[in-house]
């Protein structure tokens, strides 16, 4: 009776932080469901000629899908705009303080990087048709995923028993694909594999890991491969180039060393970095 007493009146009386996360999750359903009917109406208003192409487009699309069994539900495209959203804002803003960390510590990859920017776009900012000629950055941005993925695993569940190896796996198991372990891992790295040498992309991805697929993921492995990963490299591209135009980096006293898993990889207590103008009239 007491445990029916307890789950009846917790469904009547929510905690403040429980009411203000749903709250919050209604305002973010709300945006987007605001943007969705906009996308809506310039189509129907024929002030555009479809939903468009792009990824929005796509969703909008398979919203409207005449075929019942392939339509996707108002909630299912929220959430792909939630997730779209997330990955492109919360992974690649870790990502970014994961490599200014890096910058600060390793001041000749950052010189490196800086001239290779100043070469190409000068004190304009970066222009998309010249984003593809940042060698060295592509470099440096490979490297710091290897050492500071977003995530430390993979999750993925069994379909139907299946043999790796000596390995049987039976159906409807749930793995975790240590993301972590494998960019860690001396046999596929070599003994300096703690280290952070951008060096190892200096032939692209295929020789870095010696042809090996499974060694470096990260943006996903397999059909269910990040869509996010050209717009998450080319946003962190143009942010660095800008940074690296105005500042030099280096590492502030103050900051304690502690990466911690929540949701992405975090800089548990942040990352203080000392930012100093590389103009006198800044």
């Amino acid at each position: 009776i007491w445990l029916t007493l307890v789950c009846f009146y917790s469904k009547l009386w929510k905690p403040a932080d429980l009411l203000e996360s749903e709250e919050l999750a209604k305002e973010i359903k709300d945006c987007v469901i605001k943007i969705v009917r906009k996308r809506e109406d310039k189509a129907v208003n024929g002030e555009a000629d479809s939903f468009d192409n792009n990824f929005l487009g796509l969703l909008i699309n398979a919203y409207h899908d005449s075929d019942e069994n392939n339509r996707l539900s108002l909630e299912d495209l929220v959430d792909e705009c939630k997730t779209f959203y997330w990955t492109g804002h919360d992974t690649v803003n870790a990502l970014l303080a994961w490599v200014l960390l890096l910058f600060a510590i390793h001041g000749d990859w950052q010189e490196k990087a800086r001239r290779e920017v100043i070469d190409i776009f000068g004190n304009q900012n970066p222009h998309p048709e010249s984003i593809a000629k940042l060698k060295t950055m592509t470099m440096i941005i490979y490297e710091t995923l290897r050492l500071y993925g977003a995530t430390n695993g993979l999750p993925r569940k069994v379909a139907r028993e299946v043999q790796v190896g000596k390995l049987v796996m039976p159906a409807n198991i749930d793995l975790l694909i240590a993301r972590a372990a494998l960019h860690h891992d001396p046999q596929l790295w070599g003994d300096d594999v703690h280290l952070f040498k951008p060096e190892r992309f200096a032939e692209g991805i295929a020789k870095a890991t010696n042809y090996n697929a499974a060694a470096f993921f990260p943006f996903g492995l397999g059909p269910r491969f990040c869509v996010g990963m050209t717009f998450a490299t080319i946003e962190t591209k143009i942010a660095l180039s800008m940074i690296l135009q105005r500042y030099t980096i280096t590492l502030s006293s103050a900051y304690v060393h502690s990466p911690i898993p929540i949701l992405t990889l975090h800089p548990e207590h942040g990352i203080q970095v000392i930012l100093e103008s590389l103009h006198n009239d800044a």
